[in-house]
This record gives structure tokens, C-alpha cells and sequence, in this order.
């Protein structure tokens, strides 16, 4: 075995998984908080409308966390494993291109969207009642893209350094702000739709400052302008451990503008109509992304372990903060099948009220489309562990398999044979067969690590 003083090699992995995984659960969550505070408040205020206009724009929000995750879990490995080589002048130019192309990232995609803003929310699936709304919340939250993307990406940076509670600070003081302004500018200022939004770019400005704060102060390497200057090979090796999770979450993009859009259509043929399934579909995918939250917030936090043990060659490790990353994410995932299953009305109530077709129609979405929600911790855990471990191919085609190779032409096909409950049996099938491919490719990484390790000690 490597001999070093490293906490990252010396600290009990159960200890290490608790430091990482903790403050970068509680981090995702207030992240995902943004979206699920705006849908309350929009929900008690404005109602079914707000809720629909809110899933209309929702595609935008992981197409930002798409870059966020490209530069911030790429730049995040790439540094983590030049750090477990000890090559240190490498490292620091990884950390600097990341944060430069987070940056300008952000700027561009707000410019896009800005550009475009009316034609993309009717590709989005919007209808003539919905568009009005969607288009005053995504004109206001698109200034926010810069700061979201740089928020988002530099809290993984910033756990790679070895301050992921720093990184948790970052998150939850922008949410603290958003829930308050969020309250104060609906309820107090009656702002409607644009008060939603001002408090949310507002929420995600401050995390950005924080975020930049740190990086004037790193600790583990000293960060200079020259490390901001862009470098094809660095930006190209970011990208490359970058892009399993960059594809997932472009991926869940483009099945919900496909499935708002089959939701719109199905909808009107069935007795719901188009806006009742808008409705309550962006509602539960908020929901989900609570669950999702966590489990990710878990293989972030195993990420910079497994990363720095394999650049070590302690292989040993490597498997161990696997496994307990998987324990967690199935205790997580066991109990939100629960709630799913037998809270399913009580959730959707915390977000307005509606007709009885509506609570039917959600009750049902919630306890089909999320039937194996058990197994959902499988796909992003074994996704992000491959990257970790610099095998993004692994990453890449786990990221592809439940949302465009399996979910998207469900979503598609089955509605042709069952209607509008064709949507909602394809996530189901789409979850139980990423999860057997998942065991199968973990399964058979697990086995090389023990043959490294067995090599190692010898």
C-alpha cells in the first residue's frame, strides 16, 4: 500500500464518507430548494397555472447543472487525482480552467436564452394559458444562469479542496435568502411570478460571492490569474471526467421537453386536460429531485475519496467507500418509496389545492412513475464512481441508459398503446433496467479493483 500522511488515505473511509457526504447532502437539498420553495409559494399563491408555468421552464434548470456538473465534478476529479500523484502545479491548473469555463459558460447560455426565450418555452411544451407565466419567471431567473452555474460547479471545487462544509454555507445561505424574499415579495409585495424569480437569482448572486470568496483563499494550492488562463489539453481532460454527469443531466432535459410535451397532447385527449398533468408532473419530478438530491449529495461525497485513493493506488479503499455509499443510498431510497407510495396526496397538498381529477391524476403519477425508486440510487451512485475513478466511458454510458436509451422512447412508444398512463408506467421500466446495468458494470469493476488490490500487496 501508498505510504502517506494524507487524510485521504489514513482517515477511517466511514469517517472520511460521513466529513464528504454530509455537507454535500445538505448542500444538494438546498439546491434543489430553489426549485421546490418557488413551487410552493407559486402553488399557494398563484395555483395549477404557476405550478405548470414552473415545469414549462424546468428543462433550463438541469441544463445549468449540466455545465455545473461537466467543470465542477471534472475539475473536481482532475484535481483530486493530480493531488493523490502529488502533482501539484497540475492540480491547480485544473482547479483554475474549471472555474474559468463555469464562468463563461453561464454567460453564454443566459445570452441564448434571452435570445430565444419565447420559441424555446413553446418547444418546452407550453400552452396558450401557461405562456405568460413561464415566460415572466424565465426571463427574470436566465440573468441568474452565471451565478447558479458558478455557484453550483465551484461547491464541488471547493469539497475537493477539503471544505465541504464550506460548500454546504455556500448553498444554504442562498436558499435562506430565496425563502425569505420569496415570501416577502409574493405575499407581501404581491409580485407574483416575477417575485418568485427576483428571490431566486437573488438567492443564487450570494452563493456565487461566497463561492468566489473561497477561491481567493484555497488552501490545499495557491490559485493565481496565470491558473484562470484557458489550456485546450486541461479543458479537454476536465470535460472528458466531466461528461457522464454533464450527458445525465442534458439528458433528463431533453425527456422532460419530450414529456411535457406528450403530457400537453395526452393530456387534452384524456378527461384531465393539458394543464393538470403539466401541473402535477413538474411537481413530483421537484419531489423526486429531493430524493435524488441526497443520493447524489452521497456520490459527491465519496467522489474526492475514491478519486485520490485510486491516483494513490489503494484500491482497497476504493471498494470500501463504494459499498458504503450504496448502503446509504439504499436506506434513502427505500424510505422515499414509502413516502411515495403511502403519502402520495398529503405531498402533492403542500403545493396548492385543485379539483379531485387533480389529486386522482397525481396520487397515480406518484405511485407508478416512481414504483422503483428503491433501485433509483443504483444509476448516479456507480455513474459518479466511475468518473471518480477517471473510466468515463463507464460514466457515460450509465448516464445514457435511463433517461435517453430506455426512458425517452418509453415515453414516447407506450402512450401510443396506453394513453396518458403510458407516460407513466415508462419510468418504472426505465428505472428497473438502468438498475441491472448498473449492478452489472459495478459488479465487474469491483472485481478488477480486487485484482489490483491483490496485485498492490503482494
Amino acid at each position: 500500500m501508498t505510504t502517506t500522511t494524507h487524510p485521504m488515505a489514513d482517515k477511517p473511509v466511514g469517517q472520511l464518507l460521513r466529513q464528504f457526504a454530509v455537507p454535500s447532502i445538505i448542500a444538494m437539498l438546498v439546491s434543489s430548494l430553489y426549485n421546490i420553495i418557488d413551487q410552493l409559494f407559486i402553488g399557494q399563491s398563484i395555483g395549477l397555472l404557476g405550478n405548470a408555468a414552473t415545469n414549462i421552464a424546468f428543462p433550463l434548470t438541469p441544463t445549468c447543472v449540466a455545465f455545473s456538473l461537466m467543470f465542477g465534478i471534472g475539475g473536481a476529479a482532475r484535481f483530486n487525482l493530480a493531488m493523490g500523484a502529488g502533482r501539484k502545479k497540475e492540480a491547480a491548473a485544473y482547479m483554475g480552467n474549471a472555474l474559468l469555463m463555469l464562468v463563461s459558460c453561464g454567460i453564454v447560455l443566459c445570452i441564448i436564452v434571452r435570445l430565444f426565450l419565447t420559441p424555446m418555452l413553446l418547444l418546452f411544451g407550453a400552452t396558450d394559458q401557461v405562456l405568460d407565466y413561464a415566460r415572466t419567471y424565465t426571463g427574470i431567473t436566465s440573468l441568474g444562469f452565471p451565478f447558479l452555474i458558478l455557484a453550483t460547479g465551484g461547491g464541488h471545487l471547493i469539497r475537493a479542496d477539503g471544505s465541504p462544509q464550506f460548500s454546504m454555507i455556500c448553498n444554504l445561505v442562498g436558499a435562506i435568502v430565496n425563502t425569505v424574499l420569496d415570501a416577502l415579495f409574493i405575499f407581501g409585495f404581491h409580485m407574483g411570478m416575477a417575485g418568485a424569480a427576483y428571490a431566486t437569482i437573488i438567492g443564487q448572486i450570494i452563493s456565487a460571492l461566497l463561492v468566489i470568496r473561497y477561491m481567493c483563499h484555497f488552501k490545499t494550492v495557491p490559485l493565481h490569474l496565470s491558473e484562470l488562463k484557458p489550456k485546450a489539453d486541461y479543458i479537454m481532460h476536465i470535460v472528458l471526467l466531466g461528461t457522464s454527469p454533464f450527458i445525465n443531466q442534458i439528458a433528463m432535459m431533453i425527456v422532460q421537453v419530450v414529456m411535457n410535451n406528450s403530457l400537453s397532447y395526452y393530456g387534452a385527449l384524456s378527461s384531465y386536460g393539458s394543464e393538470i398533468p403539466l401541473a402535477c408532473s413538474g411537481i413530483i419530478a421537484k419531489v423526486n429531485m429531493v430524493l435524488f438530491s441526497m443520493i447524489i449529495g452521497i456520490s459527491q461525497g465519496m467522489q474526492p475519496i475514491a478519486s485520490y485513493n485510486y491516483g494513490a493506488g489503494n484500491y482497497g479503499r476504493v471498494r470500501k467507500v463504494l459499498n458504503l455509499a450504496l448502503k446509504a443510498g439504499f436506506v434513502i431510497s427505500i424510505i422515499s418509496f414509502l413516502l411515495f407510495q403511502l403519502l402520495p396526496r398529503q405531498i402533492i397538498s403542500l403545493f396548492g389545492s385543485g379539483s379531485e381529477d387533480y389529486f386522482t391524476f397525481a396520487e397515480e403519477y406518484f405511485r407508478i412513475y416512481l414504483f422503483f425508486t428503491f433501485v433509483n440510487c443504483l444509476q448516479p451512485i456507480a455513474s459518479n464512481f466511475f468518473t471518480a475513478v477517471g473510466k468515463a466511458q463507464k460514466g457515460i454510458i450509465l448516464s445514457l441508459t435511463r433517461q435517453i436509451l430506455f426512458l425517452l422512447p418509453l415515453i414516447i412508444l407506450l402512450p401510443y398503446i396506453m394513453g396518458i398512463d403510458g407516460i407513466m408506467y415508462a419510468g418504472p421500466c426505465a428505472d428497473l433496467a438502468a438498475a441491472l446495468l448498473s449492478i452489472y458494470l459495478v459488479v465487474k469493476e469491483v472485481n478488477i479493483l480486487k485484482q489490483k488490490e491483490a496485485i498492490h500487496t503482494q
